[in-house]
């Protein structure tokens, strides 16, 4: 989860030796931080390593898969959970707003509300 672990890593990785490097970028973010200045070095650094592949590992948003491609990370882990909300993709952010909108209304009535 530290860049420093990452180079660490990659000291001692032989150049043609094939390996994985796996940083927790899920668990990063739940403690506030921005993991993609980190997954950023760690590409970086990965470049010198031809056979070493970068994991995006427990990533918690759909977000985050386009941010470890942008990035040029490797591999990244997915739960089938993210993976439903792949649907979304382009969806129109008014139609989704009113569909938000109308759950929560029915939530409420759900929980015996009058509103």
């Amino acid at each position: 989860m530290l860049l420093v672990q990452a180079r660490d890593l990659v000291a001692v990785l032989e150049s043609e030796t094939p390996s994985y490097v796996s940083v927790f970028v899920g668990r990063i973010a739940d403690t506030g931080r921005d993991p993609v200045p980190l997954i950023a070095a760690a590409v970086e650094m990965l470049k010198t390593r031809l056979k070493a592949e970068l994991i995006w590992a427990s990533p918690r948003e759909l977000l985050n898969i386009f941010q470890a491609d942008t990035l040029g990370c490797h591999v990244i882990t997915v739960t089938n959970d993210t993976l439903k909300k792949l649907v979304l993709i382009g969806r129109d952010l008014h139609d989704y707003s009113l569909e938000t909108v109308k759950m929560f209304f029915e939530d409420a009535k759900g929980a015996g509300f009058e509103l």
